[in-house]
């Protein structure tokens, strides 16, 4: 339960957000408490998050602000692991970092410079920017569905909102639904536009006599995924990322075996012949 100082500052800081948004973010306290927060920060432009929808929570503890919260994404992003308390000198890993002159913004801002930034720490993963991108493409239709779960059940997960900042794959994008009622209407819609199958993720195949979605938007998620149009044309969505995360070398990587081994036999023959004459 919150101190009275903690609710009186954080109904203040609430205010402030909605009077005046920080860009690419939006935050506000849970309706039944108030020391647990959900934000979503936007993928900026000319980012490998561009576009992206990510989804978190910042989780107070009763004195702040003299102590900082616990931070988590939940939203799968390449850079951070789902659901997994991040070290960061903002978080409640290191309280002795602390300012309590911080506020909720400057923690969602801080967050954000992270997230862009290559630093590693605990909870941060990894990524390249293809494989960011891939994520991003499929952040929204993973925040209102939990992953496919509200479709199709996740074998071995049970479905559940259970315990302060732990949404993983499995809840429907139930939580979700409840803290951001708008954006998750508008998230279904969006795959509907998109073909978005809501049980895979994957962009559904065009069907024979439909108007082709042809928009930039469309063109892009289409690359990124690895759609395609035509009848029964469909690219497994984990074959694309592992696709996207993967350059010309790696790809191409049994061609440039097999030219080495042509060109070390070549230089053999070369200077066998030439010591021969010798």
């Amino acid at each position: 339960m919150a101190t009275k100082a903690a609710h009186k500052r954080l109904v203040r800081e609430y205010e402030a957000i909605q009077r005046s948004p920080p860009p690419f973010i939006q935050a506000h306290p849970s309706e039944s408490n108030i020391l647990e927060w959900h934000y979503i920060l936007t993928g900026a432009p000319n980012t490998p998050y561009e576009g992206g929808q990510y989804h978190g929570t910042l989780i107070f503890p009763p004195d702040y602000p003299f102590a900082p919260p616990a931070i988590r994404m939940h939203t799968p992003s390449g850079r951070f692991q789902p659901s997994t308390r991040l070290c960061l000198s903002i978080s409640d890993y290191h309280p002795q970092l602390f300012n309590p002159a911080w506020s909720v913004s400057t923690i969602l801002i801080g967050l954000m410079s992270f997230m862009n930034s290559e630093e590693m720490t605990a909870g941060s993963i990894g990524g390249s920017s293809a494989e960011r991108k891939w994520h991003a493409a499929r952040s929204r239709w993973w925040n209102s569905t939990g992953g496919g779960s509200a479709s199709r059940p996740v074998p071995g997960v049970q479905p559940t909102t259970r315990g302060i900042g732990n949404i993983k794959a499995g809840d429907g994008g139930a939580k979700f639904r409840v803290e951001f009622p708008d954006e998750d209407k508008q998230n279904w819609t969006w795959m509907k536009e998109h073909r978005i199958d809501p049980a895979t993720g994957r962009m559904l195949p065009d069907e024979e006599g439909e108007e082709v979605n042809c928009s930039p938007e469309t063109r892009a998620l289409r690359r990124i995924l690895g759609g395609s149009t035509g009848v029964g044309v469909v690219v497994q969505g984990g074959q694309a990322a592992r696709d996207a995360g993967q350059g010309w070398i790696w790809r191409n990587k049994m061609w440039i075996a097999a030219g080495c081994v042509v060109v070390y036999f070549m230089l053999a023959r070369i200077f066998g012949e030439e010591e021969g004459v010798l």
